[in-house]
């Protein structure tokens, strides 16, 4: 039996060479599925992401084994995924960026919601540059915290998390359409993280937390999920992620075309 897919733990640079990423994670998906072991050189020659650099291709596909490869029946699912929404597409990079990078995920998860319920819901990058420090006094010098407080700001940005690339920037909620909560609680459920599937970073950071996380649950139609009191039950119509993907990826178009309530 194979290791259970986990969250990463351990801070690194990554970001700075690559934010969200959506256009690409999308390129990325279209050609590999978690059997692929595409070199740099094959997916130059074979033009997966358009008119880049070899070093480029290079960064990008290094990025996208972090966040996409590692989570093997996840990979698939997206492979098998043409029908997308664009809202989907965006939230979906958007969790495993912060898979993959605990940076992004304490950011965009703990610090932007604690700014979303505040007096002033918005942040500027001086503030994101203060907060960066924070993470690793002394670790960092002020030029790779201007970074990373760019980069993390940028990936906000496309993620729909910050509605503006200047200061101050108002925060916001994304759209967040059932396909797309389905999918990250099937895929929740079988990776290892910090948390509950009640309670955990990736579904907080898009607004779904407590009673506005489980009036969505309840209306899902791949879940049953129910709560009595402190128990709750999921209902899970399918035994796992890929087995989800293969009810509402078959037949005709699929209604994986998403929508959100």
């Amino acid at each position: 039996m194979t290791d259970r897919p986990h969250e990463a733990t351990e801070v690194h640079t990554r970001l700075l060479k690559c934010a969200l990423e959506v256009e690409d994670s999308r390129a990325f998906w279209a050609h590999a599925d978690a059997t692929t072991n595409a070199t740099a050189q094959q997916a130059f020659d074979e033009y997966w992401f358009g008119a880049r650099s070899l070093a480029r291709i290079e960064v990008l596909l290094t990025n996208m084994r972090a966040r996409f490869t590692a989570f093997p029946a996840a990979l698939d699912v997206l492979h098998c995924w043409p029908h997308m929404s664009p809202d989907a597409r965006r939230i979906v990079c958007h969790w495993h960026l912060q898979l993959a990078d605990p940076l992004y995920r304490r950011f965009t998860g703990t610090y932007l919601v604690a700014r979303r319920a505040g007096p002033r819901p918005e942040v500027t990058r001086d503030l994101v540059v203060g907060w960066v420090g924070q993470q690793g006094p002394g670790r960092w010098t002020m030029s790779t915290r201007i970074q990373f407080a760019s980069k993390l700001l940028s990936a906000a940005y496309s993620a729909g998390l910050v509605t503006s690339n200047r200061d101050p920037r108002p925060l916001a909620l994304p759209r967040v359409p059932d396909d797309a909560l389905e999918y990250l609680m099937y895929l929740l459920r079988e990776t290892t993280f910090e948390g509950s599937l009640l309670d955990n970073l990736y579904a907080s950071s898009v607004g779904l937390e407590g009673c506005f996380l489980e009036d969505r649950l309840r209306t899902l139609p791949g879940l049953g999920f129910k709560r009595q009191g402190d128990l709750t039950d999921f209902g899970w119509r399918h035994n796992t992620l890929l087995t989800w993907a293969d009810v509402n990826l078959s037949g005709g178009e699929p209604r994986l075309a998403g929508h959100a309530t």
